[in-house]
């Protein structure tokens, strides 16, 4: 570390972040733009404001310095200011970033995204991921004429849009109405997702959800889903924007062989870039477009959904995934970090209370009390004791930036977390080690 992030009373310095955060919270709802980056995701007064990355580190406006998982919510997965990125990024810089008509840059982003993702015949660009399944649930009601969305309870989040915030604790300003077309299937049921269907007979527009997330699916589920829609006339679409390049380059529908009719990338398509993607079979995909007779539809339409440098960026990574076989990498290093943070916690005993999840390439933590349920005092005292050994990890997921002496720095951190962990089980209290308020859930109805 190229500081030290104590001081000889064990207190975290970090006066120059907490000041920023103070005029974050002044100007900016939340003193954050997503609210998983919100201080409330942190230890009380613990939470850096950066102030510059490379590769797998991060730097603190207080001079710190950090090993960085989950960088960009998931969405840095080559690490910070990758060089073939970047390259790609300043060529384009100097040529105009967006004209009023299309660049050819689209036309080339296009074709590579569909020679990556065969499993598609059409794709639209734009800035982010909601963007992308919302404008996939509109085209699934219109090529249906139904009005029901069913999304996969199990999977914490689709978009920003009223379809989907209506149905979690955070939906001040939805209309009841709005939000009682939305309703929910159980990951890994065929059954249940039967019943619904059933129950909804000729109701229900898609089936959205995310292929695979912490476990795998269940061996003929996704398969049993893709006949599951087509039995009902539902349009299946894979939320991609974690599994895309994590699982494959081709995300899971790749992985998995089962294709959707319409699929969403984003996060690692363009390593930190603002760059999104719809994709899907061509004859749903051209109602958003010129060449059908039927009602239009307005899918996407954005001013800065083609960027040349985004698009620039989103083609980079790509290339570099399938040249240098970024997935595998991350696969190693998950698989390396997970057995390292598994023997550590069992070493300290609470192998049984800090339990790592999902597949090696997304690698979170769960954070067990005495009891062995969840609890966000005892995830509280893990992430100050990580951060104080350098280490900032709201998950575990991995960037191919990382090598094997970060991963090691990091399981010796860990290790040393999880002593700390012991004595407060022992004491059946964590509250002597929070210094402060515990962590919050993103989701609560209430600030």
């Amino acid at each position: 570390m190229d500081t030290e992030h104590t001081d000889r009373n064990g207190e975290f310095l970090l006066p120059r972040s907490r000041l920023a955060n103070e005029r974050l919270h002044a100007m900016i709802p939340g003193g954050a733009h997503t609210y998983a980056k919100g201080d409330d995701q942190y230890p009380d007064n613990l939470a850096p404001v950066i102030s510059h990355g490379r590769g797998a580190h991060v730097w603190d406006i207080d001079g710190n310095r950090y090993i960085e998982y989950g960088s960009g919510l998931r969405s840095v997965s080559l690490g910070h200011a990758h060089p073939r990125v970047i390259e790609a990024v300043r060529r384009e810089l100097d040529r105009g970033s967006n004209f009023v008509r299309p660049s050819i840059m689209e036309v080339e982003a296009a074709e590579r995204f569909l020679a990556t993702v065969p499993t598609a015949e059409m794709v639209k660009f734009a800035k982010n991921g909601s963007d992308a399944t919302t404008a996939a649930v509109r085209l699934a009601r219109a090529a249906t004429g139904r009005p029901r969305v069913a999304v996969c309870a199990d999977h914490p989040f689709f978009s920003v849009d009223d379809w989907f915030i209506g149905t979690t604790p955070m939906s001040a300003g939805i209309p009841a109405a709005t939000t009682e077309l939305t309703v929910s299937f159980p990951y890994g049921d065929l059954s249940a997702t039967e019943e619904l269907l059933t129950r909804y007979q000729d109701e229900v527009a898609c089936l959205i959800l995310e292929p695979a997330t912490h476990t795998e699916p269940p061996p003929g589920y996704l398969a049993g889903l893709r006949e599951l829609a087509d039995r009902h006339g539902c349009v299946l679409v894979f939320d991609e924007m974690i599994t895309g390049f994590r699982w494959s380059e081709a995300g899971a529908q790749g992985l998995y062989g089962v294709v959707p009719d319409l699929s969403t990338f984003g996060k690692a398509l363009g390593n930190g870039f603002a760059v999104s993607a719809l994709a899907g079979r061509r004859d749903l995909m051209e109602r958003g477009g010129l060449r059908h007779s039927g009602d239009r539809v307005f899918l996407l339409s954005t001013t800065h959904g083609a960027e040349t440098h985004s698009l620039a960026a989103a083609m980079a990574v790509q290339t570099t995934y399938v040249e240098e076989g970024i997935t595998a990498q991350l696969h190693t290093l998950g698989e390396r970090l997970a057995a390292g943070v598994r023997e550590a916690a069992a070493g300290m005993g609470v192998g049984d209370h800090i339990v790592v999840r999902g597949r090696a390439s997304n690698l979170v933590f769960a954070t067990l009390d005495e009891n062995r349920q969840p609890s966000q005092q005892y995830r509280t005292l893990f992430l100050r004791r990580l951060l104080a050994g350098g280490v900032l990890a709201p998950s575990f997921v991995v960037s191919s930036a990382l090598d094997d002496a970060d991963i090691d720095h990091t399981v010796d951190v860990v290790a040393q977390a999880c002593a700390v962990y012991r004595k407060a089980l022992d004491a059946a209290d964590p509250t002597p080690w929070l210094a402060g308020r515990p962590v919050k859930p993103v989701f609560r109805r209430l600030a």
